[in-house]
């Protein structure tokens, strides 16, 4: 059965954007904004500069809506696992985990989301209302009922989250640094997969009670 002709064209124009913002986010990371260039942008995307212009009306609108939609898919996954229910230490790694292997999988977007932060603005505030600040409240929360139930030891759950998300995200946004302290690919699958389980033992260790064994 074919699809409506309205859906079809809705289709078209979904793939468009996803085309567009794939060839955007390469040229972001590469150049920064200041450097990356529209018409190389829609050549890579297979578009006019003008149906670029359509979809996005401004370069930095384009810059803007890159790393949103890397913040939309993040939270959205990282919001069902904190919401889950069952014990907070196994929560908890479970979005830890997540994190790590979402940055690992889209790691063009730490260069991205640091000249953003570095730049500030309104576009910063937005994203951060809009995505950031829920998360860490889910997160503060969970850190809240795992130190109520037990299973943490006691800390500030803001700084506790602060330094999980430091320990998850320093590490891709060194990566090109920690090529430089010798022979070192941040991203082999096995510097990732040590990377992790380090992350993962340390929070353990820091933070889990004899309740919660760090073992288990």
């Amino acid at each position: 059965m074919h699809r409506p002709s309205h859906l079809r064209r809705q289709d078209r124009s979904a793939d468009t954007r996803i085309a567009i913002l794939a060839a955007a986010e390469a040229a972001f990371a590469k150049s920064g904004l200041a450097g990356a260039r529209i018409d190389r942008i829609a050549v890579e995307a297979g578009v006019n500069k003008a149906l670029l212009y359509y979809y996005f009306n401004s370069k930095e609108a384009l810059y803007e809506a890159v790393i949103e939609h890397h913040f939309a898919e993040f939270s959205r996954r990282a919001l069902e696992v904190l919401a889950a229910p069952g014990p907070a230490p196994d929560i908890l790694l479970r979005y830890v985990n997540l994190h790590f292997d979402f940055i690992s999988a889209k790691r063009r977007c730490a260069p991205l989301f640091q000249q953003m932060m570095l730049a500030g603005g309104k576009p910063l505030e937005r994203l951060f209302r809009k995505y950031i600040i829920p998360r860490s409240d889910a997160l503060k929360a969970l850190l809240t009922r795992g130190m109520r139930e037990g299973d943490f030891r006691r800390t500030d759950p803001f700084h506790t989250g602060l330094s999980i998300a430091a320990l998850i995200v320093f590490y891709f946004s060194a990566a090109r640094g920690l090529q430089l302290l010798g022979d070192f690919d941040p991203y082999s699958d096995a510097n990732l997969k040590r990377r992790k389980q380090e992350i993962v033992d340390f929070i353990r260790h820091g933070l889990f009670t004899t309740h919660h064994s760090p073992a288990t």
